[in-house]
């Protein structure tokens, strides 16, 4: 990874994408699209970000942009789900349905939108699945019914809720319902991967698991691994052909987009991730974690453990009867975390999964690479960590 990025910046270490444009760009562009879900590989494009912030803001101004391209400038909203996080820049913020993170910066946030999470462990609307009738998803169905406006340009979702609900994933068949009620308002429907996207779930994406084709993906985190700063917008065709018959330019840009030392690192994790076959580890990477973890299940308050490939997370009940959760000034999350840090083993925590405010969980997101041994290893550190927490 150092040797390719060294060496893209001893040959050209920037160039501003208004007037250049790279190799190193167009490759990674180009295998992304190789890796997307099939409706957005014949057509599409990809527009480079330093991170996943930035690439949901993009994602906002390219589906108002893509409903004037059509003459349909009434339409500018974009609505999401409650307990979701899209990213810290106020754009990504306004789509963001987590309280806390929004709270101090309210009054500076359009109220564009939110419906309920599809959360089935502490299901907002008080059903169980499948007597539902996947009820969360016609929420949002209701909202553009509602939009007498026609003010309503997107819906954004994260296919699997990462940091906020900790790994929380759908009920089956609700994803199909999301993308059936967009494409038939005519609305784009926008798919967060920063979290789950480049493998993370046993697929390269995580809308793969559903079959379904989004019209905008956004990727952070894992496209360069780290390396360096980057982020990811892929844009299927629809949107393309748009811009393309209208004014023919995206009025956005940042002076780093497309940075061709950031461009090397993505090709170089793309490399890696082909040679060591990582994508394929990832599935049997995450059975190896669940197992190691089950036997956790049995603890007191351990109220559920969830996930998918190697994004998992184990969330912390004060009653495991009734899912009642800890008070948010026990701070059991973060104590948590302190606990298995001593143990060797670094977690994500959270708080607020339940309602905004209570619900304590740790997430899990190990390396590709992770070892059965280093499997138990996490599953004994939350362990010893959970018997020191509740012992006190």
């Amino acid at each position: 990874m150092a040797d390719a990025m060294t060496e893209q910046a001893k040959r050209l270490a920037f160039a501003h994408t208004s007037q250049f444009h790279t190799a190193q760009a167009e490759r990674l562009a180009e295998r992304l699209l190789a890796l997307a879900p099939p409706g957005l590989r014949d057509g599409g494009s990809v527009y480079f970000t330093s991170g996943g912030s930035e690439a949901n803001e993009t994602a906002i101004k390219l589906a108002r942009q893509f409903h004037v391209e059509r003459g349909q400038s009434g339409r500018f909203r974009i609505v999401s789900r409650r307990q979701s996080y899209h990213g810290s820049t106020l754009g990504a913020m306004a789509l963001s349905g987590n309280m806390a993170r929004r709270a101090a910066y309210q009054p500076l946030l359009p109220e564009w939108g939110h419906i309920n999470p599809c959360f089935c462990f502490h299901c907002p609307l008080n059903l169980e699945f499948p007597g539902c009738n996947l009820a969360c998803a016609d929420e949002l169905e209701t909202l553009l019914q509602d939009d007498s406006a026609g003010s309503i340009a997107a819906f954004i979702f994260e296919p699997l809720v990462g940091a906020t609900l900790g790994a929380a994933p759908p009920a089956e068949g609700y994803i199909q319902r999301i993308a059936e009620i967009c494409r038939r308002h005519d609305i784009l429907l926008i798919a967060d991967e920063v979290m789950t996207g480049m493998g993370r779930t046993g697929k390269p994406f995580a809308v793969d698991h559903w079959n379904v084709d989004p019209d905008i993906i956004t990727l952070g985190k894992g496209v360069a691994s780290g390396y360096a700063p980057l982020g990811a917008v892929i844009v299927g065709p629809r949107v393309v052909k748009a811009f393309a018959e209208g004014s023919g330019a995206f009025q956005h840009g940042f002076t780093y987009q497309a940075h061709p030392v950031s461009m090397a690192a993505g090709n170089a994790v793309l490399d890696v991730l082909g040679e060591k076959k990582l994508f394929g580890r990832v599935t049997e990477a995450g059975r190896e974690l669940m197992y190691a973890l089950e036997p956790l299940k049995s603890h007191p308050h351990i109220g559920d453990i969830r996930g998918m490939g190697l994004l998992a997370a184990i969330e912390f009940v004060k009653d495991k009867k009734t899912r009642e959760p800890f008070p948010r000034e026990s701070n059991i999350a973060d104590r948590m975390r302190q606990a298995a840090d001593h143990h060797g083993v670094l977690t994500y925590p959270g708080q607020g999964c339940v309602d905004g405010d209570r619900g304590d969980h740790l997430l899990l997101a190990p390396p590709f690479v992770i070892t059965p041994q280093e499997c138990r290893m996490t599953a004994d550190a939350i362990a010893r960590a959970s018997a020191e927490v509740f012992r006190s």
